[in-house]
Order: C-alpha cells, then sequence, then structure tokens
C-alpha cells in the first residue's frame, strides 16, 4: 500500500500526524510536551528492563537500540523539533533552531536518528551497560541489579533528550 503526498502546500508531518512547532507556542503547552515525553521515557525505560531478563547474549543491547530509535525521533516529533519540520519552517526559525541546537551540544535534535547516532549515545552510559551484561548471569540479586542498571541508563538517555528538546524549545520562544 502506497501512500500519496497531497500537492497542496500542505505540510507532509501532518498528515503522518506529527506537526510543527507552531508559532503560538506557550510555555504551558511545552510543559505538557515535556511531561508527555517523560512518560514515554518511563516506558521505554521499563521495557529495556525487561529486555535484560531474555537470556540471550547483547538481547538486551539490541533492544535498547531498537528502543532509542523510535524513542528519539518520537521525543524530536511531539516538540516540532525533527529533521522534516524544521524543514518546514520559514529561515529565520529554522536557522535559529540550528543555532540553539548547536549551542546546547544536542546531537539528536533535528538530525535523522541512525543506529551509529543510538550507539554512540549508549558509549555515554558504557559503563552501566558493561555491569549490566555482567550481571545478568548472576541469579536474583545481579538480575535485579541489572535491571536496575539498564533502567537507569534509558531514563538517564532519554530524559536528557526531552530536557534537551525542551530548552531548544523554550528558546524558540523566546527568540520571538
Amino acid at each position: 500500500m502506497t501512500r500519496t503526498r497531497a500537492t497542496t502546500n500542505a505540510n507532509p508531518n501532518r498528515l503522518a500526524g506529527a506537526r510543527s512547532l507552531p508559532a503560538t507556542q506557550t510555555l504551558a503547552d511545552l510543559e505538557k510536551i515535556r511531561g508527555a515525553c517523560k512518560a514515554m521515557v518511563r516506558r521505554r525505560a521499563a521495557s529495556s528492563g525487561g529486555l535484560v531478563l531474555i537470556p540471550i547474549p547483547g538481547a538486551d543491547i539490541a533492544g535498547d537500540i531498537g528502543l532509542l530509535l523510535e524513542l528519539i525521533p518520537a521525543i524530536n516529533r511531539k516538540f516540532g523539533l525533527s529533521p522534516e519540520q524544521i524543514e518546514d519552517l520559514d529561515t529565520a526559525r529554522r536557522l535559529a533552531i540550528y543555532a540553539m541546537v548547536r549551542k546546547s551540544g544536542a546531537v539528536m535534535v533535528g538530525q535523522t536518528i541512525t543506529k551509529k547516532l543510538v550507539v554512540s549515545a549508549l558509549q555515554k552510559v558504557a559503563v552501566r551497560l558493561g555491569a549490566k551484561q555482567v550481571l545478568k548471569y548472576i541469579p536474583f540479586a545481579g538480575q535485579a541489579a541489572a535491571v536496575a542498571l539498564s533502567v537507569s541508563a534509558m531514563l538517564y538517555l532519554g530524559n536528557s533528550h526531552v530536557d534537551a528538546c525542551f530548552e531548544i524549545a523554550c528558546g524558540t520562544i523566546e527568540e520571538k
């Protein structure tokens, strides 16, 4: 089944259910989006914890990569900071957003999220992930510790990205 795109000036992201950052967005709107994104991060972190219990070596890391490949673009879309949404903005706003992204150092905002980018993000929590791999084979206490490490690593990565997106989106309000 192929999807056809409207030939008018309609935003293609609106067809897919995403939305661009509206010009009238308020700080209260951004707080609601941040809350929804943090809830999404908590759900994915719980899934990551469950993946630790699979006794196949590397299955949890592969699962974490898959979770982040879905989570990061979803957060970007919620804040209106996906590459497609940014490209739909006028030139001045687009340049302002890219300047804020560079200033903040948020490498996953406004970018197409690839496996390589996710793996580099996971390297920030490599010590936790390494300990998790060892601990998961120790019955009960080790598995519980591995679950805790997995959940905390996913929470750290996800919430850091939510906070970066929030700061950049707030900057677009202040730029006006």
